[in-house]
């Protein structure tokens, strides 16, 4: 546990300085911007039913600017201006510090989510009959795991380059490609197709959406971001024996 020394502190601080920075409440202030109007226009429509599987699946395609945007300076920065060098060195390892950095910008994903919860409530208050929760719980779940898998590739591409915009371009493609390794399944061998669907995410946030919280899909998010979280410790290790 001697590697993870540090990883609350080093999270904090990472959390803590998204909200020091006009970049931070910026990316709050365009999601929840967007995310309103969506809400408004297609949600809250009178004689529709009270679902919010618009908004679920709006938010799904804005994660993918938002969350590359989040993640591109996380150790980017630390290449970019040479502290990565005195971090390295200090008690504090590189898995601590890139478990760190990761949770710090997950609870600020977490943060970012947690106002439109409201919409709810205002929901519940306006619909009758009102909205079933189920869909509503896995559609958040769907968010965060998605949101979480998105901001662990953007912590390996940002430890792979010091340059940020490069680490928010290699995210975005690398997230599309995610999205859209369906499309590659007509060019594979038969037996190579069943894998290929396995990465896809559509198929697995189509079950979310129709409110199935599957155990496997569970287990393909958190196991396929702490693949992308081990594979940047290794990134950054790998400077330290330098």
């Amino acid at each position: 546990m001697s590697r993870f020394r540090g990883v609350g502190t080093i999270a904090e601080r990472e959390l803590s300085s998204y909200f020091r920075q006009p970049a931070g409440w910026l990316i709050i202030a365009f999601y929840l911007f967007l995310i309103g109007i969506i809400f408004s226009m297609f949600v809250l429509q009178p004689g529709q039913p009270a679902s919010m599987r618009s908004f679920f699946a709006f938010s799904g395609w804005l994660l993918l600017p938002v969350a590359p945007a989040i993640s591109m300076r996380l150790i980017a920065e630390e290449l970019r201006s040479g502290t990565i060098e005195s971090l390295l060195t200090s008690p504090i390892g590189g898995a601590a510090l890139v478990v760190g950095k990761f949770l710090g910008a997950c609870g600020f994903l977490a943060a970012m989510l947690a106002p439109t919860m409201l919409y709810i409530v205002l929901l519940d208050r306006v619909s009758s009959p009102r909205p079933d929760m189920g869909p509503l719980v896995s559609g958040y779940v769907c968010l965060l795991l998605l949101g979480v898998l998105y901001l662990a590739i953007g912590v390996l591409a940002s430890s792979l380059t010091s340059n940020s915009t490069l680490a928010f371009l290699m995210t975005l493609f690398t997230i599309l490609a995610l999205l859209f390794v369906n499309n590659a399944a007509q060019f594979v061998p038969d037996f190579l197709k069943p894998v290929v669907f396995s990465l896809s995410l559509v198929n697995r946030v189509g079950d979310f959406a129709k409110g199935i919280i599957d155990t496997a899909h569970l287990f393909f998010f958190l196991s396929t971001s702490a693949w992308f979280l081990f594979l940047a410790v290794s990134a950054v290790e790998l400077r330290r024996t330098r």
